[in-house]
């Protein structure tokens, strides 16, 4: 009997891409570095607090000091220590907050998010979801010995602009929350109207649908296999995009649909996962969950930052 020969699937290449303004790139990254991006005139002139009781430093001075913490990864006492070598050399008059001060302040810190620039059109959003150490064995011993202590982790959900790729909405919430339960809280920190909200299977239910529907955007979520057209009897005002985009996959493949809703659109989220990760920390320092909060507001704010002094832009050379 002749053995059967199976021959693997011919693989098409893989696009290769060039940054087509890495001069300007290159200067945007240069320039991530720079002390005065977190503490500039502005930052120095409104350094002590003005009104509080008790309070001598002002939230501008906290939120320019936890920036410099986030992105150079220092512990409290270190942002404290190159505080005190700045004043020191650069000659400055301001008063350097003890480390406890910070720690005080962080939870209730109002972290001002940076405006969306005008001019884009309504707001095409990816969402996604990825976790945060807090604690815990590193992950070489478990994979190599197994799980033996106790591992915190904390859940950041991130809702991403397709456009520019800035971060316009987040929340952190413990590692049991689902991802789609944050859904709604994301979407009413934005302003203003959206064209299309993009998410994987996670984010596939009825409510979910209903939300996105509710503030007359189009969701984009690709449902489970298997799933039924009709919903489920008894659910009331049932959303109508989830059935048609059943039907239309049963019609044209799941692929097909993918590239007609542009749905290639949501992986802007893993990568603005992924930039949070690589630039901010896969981690979190603080131990308090309103700390945490306050620290993971403080890396958005300071990734858009980065993103608003330039971002490569990529075309295909083959």
């Amino acid at each position: 009997m002749a053995q059967r020969v199976r021959t693997p699937p011919a693989s098409s290449a893989k696009p290769r891409y060039r940054v087509s303004n890495w001069r300007d790139y290159n200067r945007a990254l240069v320039a991530r570095g720079s002390i005065t991006l977190w503490i500039d005139e502005a930052v120095l002139a409104g350094w002590r607090a003005t009104g509080g009781k008790g309070r001598r430093y002002s939230d501008a001075a906290i939120l320019a000091a936890l920036s410099l913490r986030v992105v150079f990864r220092l512990t409290l006492r270190q942002t404290q220590g190159l505080l005190l070598s700045l004043k020191e050399r650069l000659g400055l008059t301001i008063e350097v907050p003890h480390y406890s001060t910070f720690c005080r302040r962080a939870g209730a810190l109002a972290v001002p998010k940076l405006p969306r620039p005008a001019g884009g059109g309504p707001l095409h959003l990816a969402i996604d979801a990825t976790g945060l150490k807090v604690h815990g064995e590193g992950e070489w011993k478990v994979r190599v010995h197994g799980k033996g202590k106790r591992r915190v982790w904390r859940k950041l959900h991130l809702g991403v602009d397709t456009l520019t790729g800035a971060i316009v909405a987040h929340a952190l919430t413990p590692s049991e929350t689902h991802d789609g339960a944050e859904l709604e809280g994301l979407l009413a920190e934005l302003e203003g109207p959206i064209a299309a909200v993009y998410g994987d299977g996670a984010y596939d239910a009825f409510d979910i649908h209903s939300a996105v529907l509710a503030r007359g955007a189009q969701p984009v979520i690709p449902p489970r296999k298997g799933a039924a057209i009709r919903p489920p009897p008894g659910l009331k005002n049932p959303p109508p995009t989830r059935g048609a985009a059943v039907a239309r996959i049963a019609e044209i493949g799941r692929k097909a649909w993918k590239e007609e809703t542009r749905y290639h659109r949501r992986s802007l989220a893993e990568t603005g996962v992924g930039r949070y990760k690589t630039i901010i920390g896969p981690g979190l320092k603080a131990r308090t969950l309103d700390n945490q909060k306050a620290e993971a507001a403080v890396g958005v704010r300071c990734l858009n930052r980065f993103t608003a002094l330039g971002m490569p832009r990529s075309i295909r050379i083959a």
